[in-house]
């Protein structure tokens, strides 16, 4: 059943790669991008039950983590062209 769930997720990446390369606009690469991500996470996990690895459901959540921030730091840059905050930024020059 690992194997099936192993070879669907397979199939996926195929898929979202053609979307992360083909993709008419910069969202649908971002949201491709962070599909992939998603996607890893599971295949750590299920890679981490096969082989008896408990552990890997740490990375697994890890990995999870950093995908989300880094998918919300990628949009906010895109939409503002800058990660931090301006008005902090002139607060502290005017300091």
């Amino acid at each position: 059943m690992f194997y099936v769930a192993t070879i669907s997720i397979v199939i996926s990446f195929i898929m979202v790669l053609i979307r992360l390369f083909l993709g008419p606009t910069l969202y649908d690469r971002v949201l491709a991008l962070n599909a992939f991500g998603t996607l890893a996470v599971l295949m750590i996990s299920i890679v981490g039950f096969l082989f008896g690895r408990p552990d890997f459901l740490d990375i697994a959540l890890l990995y999870a983590l950093l995908n989300f921030i880094g998918t919300i730091a990628i949009l906010k840059f895109f939409r503002y062209k800058e990660i931090g905050d301006k008005k902090a930024l002139s607060r502290k020059k005017a300091q």
